[in-house]
């Protein structure tokens, strides 16, 4: 985690970035991920949600396998929305971009 004075710092840095060079601010800014990277914690919850359907399931306890079940095809919808390709009109995911300069 940045200090108050690194992130005021950096902030100046781009701001005479952007002054200095906007074609290379332009470059880099069309530069955006095709894909969304995939979060480990939710590949790592449908595992384990999966893994206790299957034992449950051979227990006998149906009723609360039904329910990890469904639990674990939330997690793999979230999944698959999050991974979808960016479209031109998504938000980056990145960063939030830095107000204007005074």
């Amino acid at each position: 985690m940045l200090s108050k004075e690194d992130n005021r710092r950096l902030a100046q840095m781009e701001r005479q970035l952007r002054r200095d060079d906007p074609e290379f601010c332009a470059r880099m800014r069309d530069r955006l991920p095709t894909r969304r990277r995939v979060p480990t914690s939710l590949v790592l919850a449908a595992c384990v949600v999966w893994a206790a359907v299957l034992a449950l399931g051979v227990l006998g306890w149906w009723g609360a396998a039904a329910i990890a079940a469904v639990w674990g095809a939330v997690i793999l919808a979230a999944l698959t929305y999050r991974c979808r390709p960016l479209r031109p009109g998504d938000p980056y995911p990145g960063p939030e971009p830095l107000p204007p300069a005074w």
